[in-house]
């Protein structure tokens, strides 16, 4: 980039970067650890003997609670085979076909890596133990189109702690600040409005790093498909 920058500077009249994708990542605190979730095991009356029954019920309640969203919605809910298939092509495409301008697009969903819990039979004390482990579980991939922010994805894990990870385009985001405050993409010949767009459009850009602190994206953490 430097070197191209270099090579035409008589051509350029600013730069401007940003973020290309934002990940947010969030988890429920005081039961992401397994201190935390024998709290919360103890608060329900939950033996660990019943610690499998208690996870598929509560994990269940959250899949039908995506389900009947997308239901109400009309919007498909799809299961991929294998997540390496391109979970946002096939949104997308969805988006496409069906020329969803705004709100939910689909939820799908495949079986993936997660950090959860299992007990473990400790042979020296004798005693279950509840203990972190990497195992595999399903997680649920909503995909919007959002009035603000572009198309987003927010990926949620079906079991405890119920991990959430929030995705969005940082360019589609800018693009739809810069509509808004009529700053339009212009040629080369515009050398006018290009150093005029480049300071006012920087200033956008610099929002982002911001926005989320100010709760811009409480909404994610709001909406009925994920907390259910």
């Amino acid at each position: 980039m430097e070197e191209f920058i270099a090579k035409h500077r008589e051509e350029i009249a600013g730069v401007l970067s940003g973020f290309d994708r934002l990940i947010f990542q969030g988890t429920l605190r005081s039961i992401s650890y397994p201190e935390g979730m024998m709290g919360y095991l103890w608060a329900k009356q939950v033996r660990l003997t019943e610690f499998g029954r208690h996870v598929l019920r509560v994990s269940e309640r959250l899949k039908q609670a995506c389900r009947a969203k997308a239901e109400a919605l009309k919007r498909p809910m799809k299961y991929l085979a294998s997540a390496g298939e391109s979970k946002e092509e096939v949104a997308r495409g969805i988006a496409a076909r069906e020329k969803i301008e705004e709100g939910l697009v689909c939820v799908l969903s495949c079986v993936e890596p997660c950090q959860t819990f299992d007990v473990y039979r400790n042979r020296e004390t004798r005693k279950l133990e509840l203990v972190s482990r990497i195992r595999k579980c399903l997680f649920l991939y909503h995909y919007w189109i959002h009035r603000e922010f572009g198309f987003l994805n927010a990926r949620i894990q079906t079991w405890f702690p119920f991990s959430k990870q929030v995705c969005m385009n940082g360019r589609e985001w800018l693009a739809r600040q810069m509509g808004r405050a009529e700053i339009h993409r212009c040629g080369v010949s515009a050398g006018a409005r290009v150093a005029a767009v480049v300071p006012a459009t920087g200033a956008l850009r610099d929002n982002h790093a911001g926005e989320h602190r100010r709760g811009r994206l409480k909404f994610v953490a709001r909406r009925k498909e994920i907390t259910d």
